[in-house]
């Protein structure tokens, strides 16, 4: 596991919990922000996952 796809999941969940206070405190747009981060957390959490593959395949033979 590298540091972008720790970020990643980070920020994943950073959104989770905005989007569920936004719908707590009935503010949509804390529900907007919160499903950006959500987005931006697994894009780079894919990221992540695309650099262990590659670094991965490189190490066999």
């Amino acid at each position: 596991m590298n540091k972008d796809q720790v970020k990643g999941v980070a920020k994943e969940i950073a959104g989770k919990v905005q989007e569920d206070a936004g719908k707590l405190v009935g503010s949509k747009n804390q529900q907007i922000k919160g499903l950006g981060k959500q987005i931006s957390g697994k894009s780079e959490k894919t990221y992540g996952d695309a650099k262990e593959v590659i670094k991965d395949s490189n190490k066999r033979p």
